[in-house]
């Protein structure tokens, strides 16, 4: 392959750069890279130059990036992160060691997969794990991910994607909560409720499937994330509808409890994607996921 070596620029400029977009100061970025204020300030000129455009500019006495050096600054990350990865794979093979790169939903890697990793070590005990948790659709072509969980429909551009498991959905009380009596779905429908931003819709199709009109479908608090929607109602903001495997160790613990076992199916699932050329190497995991599964269903 024959690169054009004048768009190739040094790797400790493009270090420097991203220290000094992180830090938004280029006194601090030297700090952390034990590099005096005036290096830093002539590694970004001279990249500057090299690209034809400001990559910073100025503001209260901060450097915040251009609109060029955010663009150039989500490539550079993205590549960093490809060449640190390549690191610890050729560093891995040297010394006998495998790294298998899982990405994951961030919930999903925290509350179910960490925690089930030793298990798939006892029998696998020369791998060791790089695992990252992207929620987007990415090109695995661009990066040394073995294997993805993806949540939602089975595509993924040059991908294969074997079906793991459906979502149930519970709801779930908690602190103030607690040991609450609630005798049917029209108990909750007038109780305070927590929805989920990027699953609006979770709530009105629970009570369409425990047959209850919901008047006020809307009413409560929302968030982001499945995480913060576990903390909201540990801490008795109100019920919320959750996977029962993102909260085993809470039930366990008695922190929760589900006042309705009425599980909701949703039209999503779980799928593992593993990239066309790469299934191989991802095979022993991917079959172990699926066994663990099948074992505990993700309910």
């Amino acid at each position: 392959m024959i690169l054009q070596r004048r768009y190739l620029p040094d790797m400790r400029m493009l270090l420097t750069f991203e220290c000094a977009a992180r830090h938004g100061n280029f006194t601090r970025a030297g700090e952390e890279l034990a590099l005096t204020q005036s290096a830093v300030s002539r590694q970004i000129r001279d990249l500057e130059t090299q690209i034809g455009k400001p990559l910073f500019e100025r503001v209260r006495g901060r450097v915040i990036t251009t609109q060029t050096g955010r663009a150039f600054l989500a490539e550079v990350e993205t590549l960093l992160d490809m060449a640190s990865s390549t690191m610890r794979h050729v560093t891995a093979g040297s010394q006998g060691e495998r790294i298998l790169a899982v990405n994951a939903p961030p919930t999903f890697a925290s509350r179910w997969l960490v925690p089930r990793l030793s298990g798939y070590l006892k029998h696998h005990p020369q791998t060791r794990f790089d695992i990252s948790t992207r929620r987007d659709v990415f090109d695995f072509t661009t990066t040394q991910c073995d294997l993805a969980i993806h949540f939602g429909q089975p595509i993924w551009p040059g991908a294969v994607c074997t079906y793991l498991c459906s979502e149930l959905v519970v709801p779930v009380a908690g602190g103030c909560l607690l040991n609450t009596v609630v005798r049917d779905a029209r108990d909750l429908a007038e109780a305070p409720k927590i929805h989920q931003t990027e699953r609006p819709h979770l709530w009105a199709d629970w009570f369409k499937r425990a047959e209850v009109e919901l008047s006020s479908p809307n009413e409560g608090h929302w968030f982001e994330q499945f995480s913060l929607t576990i903390e909201a109602v540990r801490s008795g903001l109100g019920y919320g509808l959750l996977p029962r495997y993102l909260i085993e160790s809470e039930l366990a613990r008695g922190e929760l409890q589900i006042p309705l076992d009425i599980p909701l199916s949703t039209d999503k699932a779980y799928y593992i994607a593993t990239p066309e050329d790469r299934a191989d190497a991802a095979r022993d995991f991917r079959d172990w996921m699926i066994a663990a599964v099948s074992f505990r269903p993700l309910a």
